[in-house]
């Protein structure tokens, strides 16, 4: 395991900021920013926890800032359908009730399905059920051609804003599964042919349904200041129609 100093050194790069802004930014010397990187002081957990703040780590990482440093972890992991978190998963399954009859979707950090509302099962048919096995990621199923990739009109600008959102999720937690995912769905290839996007929200992503195209753009959902890991790491993703023909045909398939 790399000391405390290491990976508060490395975060600090990652975010582009010297000594002197990191102190700045945390009300502390620049001279205990450098002593804490080389060792030569042992923070205390509070220090830590401060210096991450101001360096956005996630919490996952702050766990193990703690535990590099010699402090017991701060943040809990709990299944988002255990008792503990019985109250967060009740107003998560509002929200993809209500969203209804437009889809929408919850994943965790590494795009993994969590739940999912009834809209959005509708257009699972026809997919590859090797795709479906649990865990179900939402880039796999969204961009595999076995998946709604071959439904997916516009896929090379769906593949743009995709790796836009990704790189920033990198940039901030250098996930080696992420990065992987990337590599295999979203790494720039001569097949976009150059696409590119003005505005992740405004581009819609449009999707063949049968004999019919609905025309779709999505918001997302966190939640703010959470303290535990499991609600940082999740997001709701919903779709919304573009058009009236769009809204018609969600509320038709609502009803079959």
């Amino acid at each position: 395991m790399t000391t405390v100093g290491e990976q508060l050194r490395a975060w600090r790069t990652r975010r582009r900021m010297s000594q002197l802004d990191l102190a700045i930014a945390a009300d502390v010397s620049a001279r205990h920013v450098s002593l804490v990187e080389t060792g030569k002081s042992r923070p205390s957990a509070a220090m830590v926890l401060r210096l991450a703040e101001r360096l956005d780590v996630p919490l996952r990482e702050r766990n193990r800032l703690l535990l590099a440093a010699g402090h017991a972890p701060r943040y809990r992991e709990r299944a988002l359908d255990g008792e503990g978190l019985a109250a967060a998963h009740g107003a998560v399954a509002a929200v993809l009730r209500a969203h209804e009859p437009y889809p929408a979707v919850v994943i965790d950090r590494r795009w993994n399905i969590v739940m999912m509302n009834r809209t959005l099962e509708r257009f699972l048919p026809g997919v590859d059920p090797a795709l479906l096995r649990p865990p179900v990621n939402m880039l796999r199923l969204g961009l595999h051609p076995d998946g709604l990739g071959s439904r997916i009109v516009n896929l090379a600008q769906v593949r743009a804003v995709l790796r836009a959102r990704l790189s920033r999720q990198l940039e901030r937690t250098r996930d080696p599964e992420l990065a992987a995912l990337y590599e295999e769905y979203l790494a720039p290839h001569a097949g976009d042919g150059g696409a590119s996007i003005e505005d992740e929200i405004t581009t819609p992503m449009v999707v063949r349904h049968g004999e019919r195209e609905l025309k779709l753009f999505s918001t997302v959902t966190t939640f703010g200041t959470p303290q535990d890991i499991t609600l940082e790491e999740i997001s709701i993703e919903s779709y919304y129609p573009v058009d009236a023909a769009t809204e018609a045909l969600l509320r038709a398939l609502a009803a079959d």
